[in-house]
């Protein structure tokens, strides 16, 4: 089951946008407003100024939370009441009368109504978003928690992927529903339902369940965000691409690229601003990090192994926000020898063959000891196999050894004539030409003489029995 961990609120202008919808119910004017659960939220009075015989009541709920009496110059917040879950959060604007909350969390999440001279003039509906941010393995199970001990019977719950509903509860009709088979069925037999307290779980996680999720209990809303990481494996030496599925930029975008917790890269649209930082962690990605103008996305070149790890990209934006997640697995390409001797030119010679696979831009070589007898470069990005030939005696005592490099690897491995060559010298597939055609005479002229011997032994075995009746 993966862990879930909370991230600043900081990184989620998308959820603080101070979203207000209006409407007018009956001469009072209602608003929603969403904001992120650590932020401010200002509820406006819609006053210029305060007049002198202006009586104003905040409320929460049926609660009183906050009185001015201009005649008496009396501005109070009550922040203690409701078990002092507003206590050093209320500010009062002693000109217009507006009530800011600071700090806010979900218990603050619900109804909040403005009454002047006790009449009710403003109802807003207050929505805190609590952002929670899980990172996942394909193959993985994911519980995303509602937080409730127990649902009451008044509770209406939904969970929402994007903005279809995969799940909801209606405790007063005993309804628990999963709808598992919308959005082409991608979440078929995989959702579960804790009943007794609403919290939903996601087996089996695959690349298609990354995205946002929303859990909305009557005022409140909690947002989290599945990223499930995109396995990636690069040789060394070669680029690689991490897509940020963008086609385009828009104005709002911030976008940020982290290595582990490092920003390496960053994109604000508006401010035109495209910025690689590659010379964090000790420079290992100077040079190395190109973005893309267009999309956003990041390519890193000449990689090596110090560029191994987990990469996070992460787009704000003022209505959405977005996370992906990359494991980037960089491999050395390591040389391999092998016999080759059907091809020696001589009984007490040995071919031999260095080879590698997915090398990309690298030099393949001999050495015998420190000097270089032959060597073969590969140009290619693609995914290709060089092999390099050696001939050696099988009585050989030098050092051998083959070596794959470019500038940002060398690995060598050292040649063993006495293992490779000396079971070459006991095949007959593995002797030069010439002993192999001396032993295949000899070979057929032991078989000659035998047949020979064969002949003769039955007619003389035949011819017995006559010598013995005559």
């Amino acid at each position: 089951m993966a862990d879930m961990s909370r991230l600043d609120s900081r990184l989620f202008p998308a959820l603080s946008w101070g979203r207000a919808l209006g409407a007018c119910v009956f001469g009072v004017e209602e608003k929603s407003v969403s904001v992120t659960e650590g932020d401010s939220v200002a509820l406006d009075s819609g006053l210029t100024e305060i007049k002198d015989d202006d009586v104003i009541q905040w409320r929460f709920g049926d609660t009183v939370i906050a009185e001015i009496s201009k005649r008496a110059d009396r501005f109070t917040v009550y922040d203690d009441d409701l078990d002092g879950r507003f206590r050093d959060r209320l500010k009062l604007n002693n000109q217009t009368g507006s009530l800011t909350i600071t700090n806010i969390t979900t218990e603050h999440a619900g109804h909040y109504t403005l009454e002047i001279k006790s009449v009710r003039k403003k109802k807003f509906n207050v929505y805190v978003f609590e952002s929670v941010s899980v990172l996942l393995m394909e193959g993985d199970s994911v519980a995303l928690n509602s937080r409730l001990t127990e649902i009451k019977d008044d509770d209406e719950i939904q969970w929402r992927f994007g903005n279809t509903v995969i799940a909801e509860i209606n405790k007063r009709a005993d309804r628990f529903t999963v709808y598992d088979d919308v959005l082409d069925g991608r979440f078929r037999d995989r959702l579960k339902l804790v009943k007794q307290t609403g919290s939903l779980t996601i087996t089996d996680i695959t690349t298609e369940d990354a995205g946002d999720y929303t859990l909305e209990i009557n005022s409140m809303i909690t947002e989290f965000f599945l990223a499930v990481f995109e396995e990636i494996s690069v040789m060394v030496g070669y680029s690689v691409a991490l897509d940020s599925r963008l086609t385009e930029i828009k104005d709002d975008d911030e976008i940020q690229w982290r290595f582990g917790d490092t920003v390496i890269a960053e994109i604000i649209k508006r401010a035109d601003r495209f910025t690689v930082y590659d010379d964090v962690l000790d420079g290992r990605f100077r040079d190395r990090l190109k973005l893309n103008n267009q999309t956003g996305s990041l390519t890193i070149t000449n990689i090596t192994t110090e560029q191994t790890g987990s990469y996070t990209l992460e787009i704000l934006a003022s209505y959405r926000y977005s996370l992906r997640a990359f494991r980037v697995s960089v491999a050395l390409p390591v040389p391999v020898i092998s016999r080759d001797c059907s091809s020696s030119s001589s009984s007490s010679s040995c071919s031999l063959l260095c080879s590698a696979v997915n090398v990309g831009h690298v030099t393949l070589s001999w050495y015998k000891g420190n000097s270089l007898l032959s060597s073969i470069i590969s140009v290619s990005d693609l995914s290709i196999s060089l092999s390099l030939p050696l001939e050696v005696e099988y009585q050989d005592n030098n050092t051998y050894s083959c070596v794959i490099n470019n500038p940002f690897i060398n690995q060598t491995r050292d040649l063993n004539i006495t293992q490779l060559c000396h079971t070459c010298s006991d095949s007959v597939h593995c002797c030069g030409s010439t002993e192999a055609v001396i032993r295949l005479v000899l070979t057929a002229l032991v078989g000659v003489a035998t047949v020979i011997l064969l002949v003769y032994d039955i007619r003389s075995r035949r011819a017995e029995p006559d010598q013995a009746h005559i």
